[in-house]
């Protein structure tokens, strides 16, 4: 053996902590609880007594695993020269602080008759794991060892992962008014059109409904609203300016319909010739087009004004929305005035010239205008 060799083995023995505590943990005390066992439980024969009741009272729990798997970790430890003793301290049923409190005290009351001056771990899962920080302010933690019965722990973190999620869908509102309140309803309206005798009626209800709520989640109608519709200045002017702008959007249909002269429609008794019918369209067009814009105009100011309010540099993106939709007007309404005269269509160029033109400047002012006063914080935005 070399003299590296050597002086590496003298290190590694005299590197082993001198007495080692071999800790089984057992938060939700199972041991107690089931096997009436009273923590902390010392030595290697009492610790086998106590997982031999645990196991004839529940086989299939895991914490006498974890006890004999402490008993053989001191075995071991034993064997290789360490003075070891083994130990199971447990805590609460319902966990907790106070559990973690009880499991501090147990170890601290063996420590003083032990003078152990290091700990290895032994438990069966990451809850019972989560003491390790506790214990180690009480007792360095040379090692642990998790004890993991064979096929079980998929099941086990399959079986975790599974109750957080039902817990997020019963407690969470977030998701419990999606996942129970919409189902809720369709099992009481159904409930209620059973009774009643009109269950082919109410299916279609019930699947419109559900459809309603799937397009709704699915587009985040929801969350959309909720954002337009909060209690504060900007919320109420964007609310009426929604309304108003879908009331003149609403209006410019009718109005459109009513600017198409009536010598076509009777000229065109079919539906498919009225629609694909050039005059017709840009008629159309031309009466809805000043009810429509105002209706976008009115939308696209109250976001404005709402960005406005809260001072937000996306206000440089609703103004250029605005310049946009008015540098617009002027090329869709040369593009009807086209179809319904059959004029030259080189004349839609000067507005779209000038429209292109507007857009570039008035991009240019506002953004070195904003990112001179926010220090480029416009590019975030």
């Amino acid at each position: 053996m070399s003299i590296e060799e050597t002086n590496l083995q003298k290190n590694t023995v005299g590197s082993k902590t001198s007495r080692l505590l071999v800790i089984c943990v057992d938060r939700d005390d199972d041991v107690g609880k089931k096997a009436g066992v009273i923590t902390p439980v010392v030595g290697r024969n009492a610790c086998i007594e106590a997982a031999q009741r645990l196991a004839l009272e529940d086989p299939e729990d895991a914490d006498s695993n974890s006890i004999f798997a402490a008993v053989k970790t001191y075995e071991d430890l034993v064997s290789k020269g360490y003075q070891a003793e083994v130990i199971v301290v447990s805590g609460l049923e319902h966990k907790g602080i106070q559990a973690d409190e009880k499991i501090v005290f147990q170890v601290k009351s063996v420590m003083e008759k032990s003078a152990a001056n290091g700990a290895v771990i032994v438990s069966d899962g990451e809850d019972d794991e989560t003491v390790i920080p506790i214990i180690q302010n009480v007792l360095p933690i040379v090692s642990v060892r998790r004890v993991v019965m064979r096929a079980s722990r998929s099941v086990e973190y399959s079986y975790a992962v599974l109750g957080r999620y039902l817990k997020a869908i019963a407690f969470d509102s977030k998701y419990s008014k999606f996942f129970l309140g919409v189902p809720g309803i369709l099992l009481l309206i159904g409930g209620i059109a059973t009774v009643f005798g009109l269950t082919r009626e109410i299916f279609a209800i019930l699947v419109s409904i559900l459809g309603g709520a799937f397009l709704i989640r699915a587009f985040d109608v929801d969350r959309a609203w909720a954002h337009w519709t909060k209690p504060t200045p900007a919320g109420f002017i964007r609310i009426f300016t929604l309304v108003a702008g879908i009331l003149l959007i609403l209006v410019s249909i009718p109005s459109g319909i009513g600017a198409i002269t009536p010598d076509i429609i009777q000229a065109k008794s079919d539906i498919l010739g009225l629609v694909t019918n050039k005059v017709v369209i840009g008629n159309f067009v031309s009466g809805m087009l000043p009810f429509l814009w105002m209706g976008l105009g009115c939308m696209f100011g109250g976001s404005l004004l709402s960005s406005w309010f809260k001072g937000s540099l996306r206000s440089v993106t609703d103004v250029l929305r605005i310049i946009v939709l008015a540098s617009l007007y002027p090329i869709v309404a040369q593009f009807t005035h086209i179809m319904t005269t059959n004029e030259n269509p080189f004349t839609l160029l000067p507005p779209l010239l000038l429209g292109l033109a507007a857009i570039l400047i008035s991009a240019t002012i506002l953004f070195h205008k904003y990112r001179k006063k926010k220090g480029g914080e416009v590019l975030s935005e």
